[in-house]
């Protein structure tokens, strides 16, 4: 392990925005686990999730969770976010999170035309997307069609809505990654001549009718989350924005249609974004919007994120130092905190000695 020498007050400040506040600068980063049988969460994933909180975890965001669409999820034991026995395990692990002093929100989440056909758990259901188009380009359905569009906002909707009933303490919309509403965002999958195409701007028309429907069902103080990333899982190397013009371009309209903090998800948080500045997506995002941002990408470990190989510890000081420069208001952390629940309160008290190296056997088991 390379020791960290900074201090690391700054990821124990309290945060406070207009519409949440934490204990501190740590965020659980949403990573699908697959431990919900039927796709219901139970007991050992409300376990899961409480054990974080107990060890400090300012926001945990949960694993990815299907909205009501028949094609949300991939997997018979991938959670969703609608009927009455998955409700209930959600509101459990509400009430283990809330009682260990955590706050949490669910990641919504449609995986559109990742999915394959036959997968589980509705094997007749289509992958679906905007020009049924796959990542590769390759045709695979028909394009979704205005009412369809239509059905799956207010599926969102629906979803925030429930959320915020359970008891949730913010949302998180997964615009990321190239799952289904990144693939209205990106050029290759988004070949629509209507008002969910055309140039970059007009591609947000979907995620804009999303966060829309979503805050007019939570009301206006509830906080909404949004995601998104550059790279999709095809293509590490794909860009939405080529420029910070652009990239302004791209978050305005999610700004306007209600937005609180951004999730700018990178594979490796110490990576520039573009040439001649040193920030990353987060520090731009905020730059440009003004709006709070969480910053991810391989934090505390010396191997980026490639199909969740192992990775050693190595220092937070180059982390510590961009969030003292308020680059950042958030750090999501995902390996480290699914390989050790404890991550936070060792980082916490000063026992970076015990910090565990990432083996990818922990995808096997709910540490």
């Amino acid at each position: 392990m390379t020791h960290t020498t900074k201090t690391t007050e700054a990821l124990f400040e309290t945060f406070n925005s207009e519409k949440l506040t934490l204990e501190n600068r740590t965020v659980m980063a949403p990573m699908t686990r697959g431990f919900s049988p039927g796709n219901v969460p139970g007991e050992d994933v409300a376990a899961y999730y409480r054990r974080r909180a107990e060890n400090g975890v300012g926001l945990i965001v949960t694993e990815g969770t299907g909205i009501n669409h028949p094609s949300s999820v991939s997997g018979a034991s991938i959670p969703v976010f609608h009927g009455e026995e998955a409700l209930k395990g959600w509101e459990n692990v509400v009430k283990e999170v809330h009682e260990a002093g955590g706050k949490i929100a669910p990641q919504l989440w449609h995986v559109g035309m990742t999915r394959k056909m036959g997968e589980l758990p509705n094997e007749e259901a289509q992958p679906v997307g905007p020009s049924g188009l796959a990542l590769s380009g390759e045709k695979v359905n028909e394009p979704l069609t205005t009412e369809e569009v239509e059905q799956l906002v207010e599926a969102y909707a629906q979803a925030a809505a429930d959320a915020k009933r359970l008891g949730f303490d913010a949302i998180e919309l997964h615009g990321a990654h190239g799952y289904l509403i990144d693939q209205f965002f990106y050029e290759q999958t988004n070949q629509r001549t209507d008002r969910y195409g055309g140039d970059l701007v007009g591609r947000t028309q979907f995620a804009v009718e999303i966060i829309e429907a979503c805050r007019q069902k939570v009301g206006p103080d509830f906080p909404i989350i949004f995601r998104f990333s550059q790279w999709k899982m095809h293509d590490f190397k794909a860009k939405l924005a080529t420029t910070p013009e652009e990239l302004e371009q791209f978050l305005t309209p999610l700004v306007e249609a209600g937005v609180d903090i951004f999730h700018c998800s990178t594979r490796r948080f110490w990576e520039p974004e573009f040439e001649g500045s040193e920030l990353n997506l987060a520090g731009w995002t905020k730059k440009l919007t003004g709006k709070p941002v969480i910053s991810v990408g391989s934090v505390g470990l010396d191997g980026e994120f490639t199909s969740f190989s192992g990775a050693n510890t190595t220092s937070l000081d180059g982390l510590i130092g961009k969030l003292e420069n308020e680059e950042f208001d958030l750090v999501a952390i995902g390996r480290s905190l699914l390989m050790d629940p404890e991550w936070v309160s060792k980082v916490r008290d000063g026992r970076a000695d015990d910090l565990l190296p990432f083996d990818k056997e922990a995808l096997q088991k709910l540490y």
